[in-house]
This record gives C-alpha cells, sequence and structure tokens, in this order.
C-alpha cells in the first residue's frame, strides 16, 4: 500500500469556494489518493439551511423521523432475520456521549449527510471515564487511497485511512489526525458517481432551484420593502439642472420609499410624468413559480410535499389523507427504512456485535409509523390463524414458532407423526 506518512505530508487539506451566483457549479479539487468534501459546507449551512426555508422544512422532517429509530442485534435463523435482543454492547449508541442520546447521534448523522453527503463518526475515551461517539466534521475529513501499485485508481486500490484535520478553523492548533479504517465509520447513503469513497449531498443536484427560491424571497422581500407596488420611472421635462434632479430624486425617496410611505399619494412637480413599470407578484404568478421549486427540492429530499408540508403540498386532493398515507408510506420504504438500514451497517464498526448476529434497527416506537398498526393488527391476525392451523393440523409448536420467524420456510415444520382426527377413519362395527 502506499504508505500513509506521504501521502499525511502531500495533502493541502484545501477546499474550493463554491457558493456563488456567478458560478453555480461544483468545482471539486479532489486529488489522486485523496477525496474530501467537495464543496463549501460552511456556504451549504449558511446560505441552504440557514437561509432558505424550504431546506430547512425538509431537513428538519427528515431529522426528526430519522431520529426516532431504535438499534437491536438480531440473528438469522434458516437465513431469515429472527428475534431482535439486546445487551450492554448497545450502550455506547444509547448514550453515545455524556450528554447524547441515540436520537441526537442519528440527528448529526442524516444533518452532515444531507450538507456534505457524508458522516464520520470514531470511538474517543470521555473525560469522565469510558468511551463515546465523537463526530468528525465532514469538510474536515480527507479519505485515502493506497493500492499495491501506488496509483489510486487500480483495481485494488481501497481506503486505508482518513486525516481529520480543522485546517486552523477558529484558531484550532491541533495537528492533525490520522485514523486507520477500524477507527472510524464512514456513512455515506448517497454516493458521488464522480467519487470511489465519499457520498454526496442531496442538496447538489437542486443548488440553482435553491438559489431561485431565495433570489424569489429576497425579491419578494424587496416588493414589500417599497410599498407592494411595482418601480416608478419618472421622466422630467427638458431644463431642469442635474442639481436639482439630485435634489428631487433625494427628496423623493425620503417621502414615498419604504413600507412605512407605502399607498401615499404622489405629488410631482417640473412637469415630470410618472409611470408605473415592472410587475407585481400576481402577474409574476409568485406562488406558482415558488410552489414548483419548493416541490423540486422536496423531491430531492426524498420525502415529497406532502410529508415536507410545503405549499404545493397543502393544496387540492394532496390533503385528502388517502394522498398523504402514500405520500408517508413512500417516503418511510424508500427513504428512512434504506437509511436506517444502512445507518445500522455503519455504526456496527463503533459496537461490539455478538457473534452471529447483525446490528440492526428498531422501528416500533416510531411515532410516524403508527398510521401502520391497523395494517400490522392485520397481519398479526392473519399469522395467528396460519398459527392455529398449523397446531391443529399437529405440527409441533417449537417449529411453528421458528416457521413463522423465518417468514415461510416450510422446512423448519416439524410434524409429531400423529394424524389429524379428521383424517383417521371411523371403526368399523361389527355385528
Amino acid at each position: 500500500m502506499r504508505p500513509l506518512r506521504r501521502l499525511l505530508n502531500a495533502s493541502t487539506f484545501a477546499q474550493p469556494p463554491f457558493w456563488t451566483l456567478d458560478d453555480p457549479l461544483i468545482s471539486s479539487t479532489w486529488r489522486p489518493g485523496e477525496e474530501s468534501v467537495p464543496n463549501d459546507f460552511e456556504a451549504y449551512v449558511t446560505h441552504g439551511m440557514k437561509s432558505n426555508g424550504a431546506v430547512f422544512a425538509c431537513m428538519l422532517a427528515r431529522q426528526l423521523v430519522f431520529s426516532e429509530v431504535r438499534f437491536q442485534f438480531q440473528r438469522f435463523i434458516g437465513g431469515r432475520p429472527g428475534p431482535l435482543f439486546g445487551d450492554e454492547s448497545l450502550a455506547i449508541l444509547e448514550r453515545p456521549s455524556p450528554t447524547e442520546t441515540t436520537g441526537e447521534l442519528l440527528g448529526r448523522m442524516d444533518q452532515d449527510t444531507s450538507l456534505a453527503g457524508n458522516w464520520y463518526g470514531t470511538i474517543r475515551a470521555a473525560a469522565g471515564g469510558g468511551n463515546r461517539i465523537r463526530r468528525l466534521r465532514p469538510d474536515w475529513v480527507t479519505i485515502l487511497t493506497g493500492s499495491p501499485t501506488d496509483d489510486p485508481f487500480d483495481v485494488d486500490a481501497e481506503p486505508v485511512g482518513l486525516i481529520y484535520d480543522p485546517k486552523g478553523h477558529r484558531g484550532a492548533r491541533s495537528a492533525p489526525l490520522l485514523l486507520k479504517p477500524s477507527q472510524f465509520a464512514h456513512f455515506s447513503p448517497l454516493p458521488d458517481p464522480v467519487a470511489q469513497w465519499r457520498g454526496m449531498s442531496w442538496i447538489t443536484p437542486v443548488i440553482r432551484e435553491i438559489m431561485g427560491d431565495s433570489a424569489a424571497t429576497d425579491h419578494k422581500l424587496a416588493f414589500f420593502k417599497r410599498g407592494a407596488t411595482p418601480g416608478l420611472a419618472i421622466s422630467y421635462k427638458e431644463g431642469l439642472s442635474l442639481d436639482q434632479f439630485q435634489a428631487y430624486v433625494t427628496a423623493f425617496q425620503a417621502e414615498h420609499e419604504g413600507v412605512a410611505n407605502a399607498y401615499k399619494t404622489i405629488h410631482v412637480g417640473h412637469g415630470a410624468d410618472v409611470t408605473a413599470v415592472g410587475a407585481d407578484l400576481r402577474q409574476l404568478d409568485f406562488k406558482a413559480s415558488m410552489g414548483s421549486v419548493e416541490t423540486r427540492i422536496a423531491a430531492a429530499s426524498g420525502l415529497g410535499a406532502v410529508v415536507a408540508q410545503l405549499s404545493e403540498g397543502l393544496q387540492g386532493s394532496s390533503l385528502n389523507a388517502g394522498n398523504f398515507a402514500v405520500a408517508r408510506k413512500r417516503a418511510e420504504t424508500m427513504l428512512f427504512r434504506p437509511l436506517w438500514r444502512t445507518a445500522a451497517a455503519t455504526l456496527e464498526r463503533l459496537v461490539r456485535v455478538p457473534d452471529g448476529a447483525r446490528l440492526t434497527y428498531d422501528p416500533r416506537d416510531v411515532a410516524f409509523l403508527r398510521d401502520d398498526e391497523k395494517d400490522e393488527a392485520a397481519i398479526r391476525k392473519t399469522d395467528a390463524t396460519t398459527m392455529e392451523t398449523l397446531y391443529r393440523a399437529n405440527f409441533t409448536p417449537g417449529s411453528i414458532i421458528e416457521f413463522m420467524a423465518s417468514g415461510g420456510d416450510y422446512s423448519l415444520l416439524s410434524h409429531n407423526g400423529l394424524p389429524s382426527v379428521q383424517v383417521q377413519r371411523a371403526p368399523v362395527e361389527e355385528d
């Protein structure tokens, strides 16, 4: 493998500027053998999450649901998932640090992957004793790649570690930290197609939509600041000196601009002619244009406008209970369950998993999924009927339980050898 010391010394850890209206495309500084977040993480936070209501609403909805799940262990029975169980090894996930819970850990994981496409965590000693899961800020992490041929593009190339370096952020003086693959966990549910190891933010494909939505919001604010009226063009007759013109403009702005001066009667002199220019919000079809942008942002987040409670999801047929149930079920099956499954596989690296078991998620306490309780009750009733039928057919109780737990593996059923009374011949009476 390529020596880690050489990779460490060769790293410059530079991040490119990204969030500019003039150049909204991502310009990655990816170098062979190194992968880091290709966008300006702080700009995503400032101009995306903190400044755009649609992005914040989607991220909040994702976090609130994603952070409710719990983790358990699970063994396989006959190739099928068996019952859930837990032991003291789960303590690090139930209390990732003295001041954090499982929900806070998961909230950070979803937040980092939304903004940077990646979450990194490692086990560190806690100040009061024991261990804690330490989140590594994703834009301070660089993944190192090595291969037997010293070529990061080699088919046998693989990640050989990562470097965590705050890059002097806010006066940080600590040296870069080098971690081996066994010392960290990496959660990247949406892979970046141009990278080998890192993930991609779901915000990236809708950057232009977010920029347009923010610009529309600024336009709306400016419109109301100017009295909720279109702009005015004032033309003056010839003979007005520059000093007179400037004095008149200053007086007009003081008298008529701003919300406090809205709707005042305009008085002009010097033969000036006032003409309204531009369009108001109705003429711009402002609501429809902003609503369509919000819908595309919600779609990229995986939630959809109905679940994210955005404008186009709160009108017409979208308000029907059946439509919301369909949208909620789609978010559950196509977003949250895959995310939970991937998160569990990621966090396995930080937990001592019992032999023959795996770390998995337990969604039974997630309020977002409780609308499924009626369906689950119907399934349990059907399962109970199946178990009763098998028992009456003289299959052993233990094998019936294994059969149900396996999801229907008939090879697990064991019969007690006694025929059912219904298939026995009636005794023949002798004369």
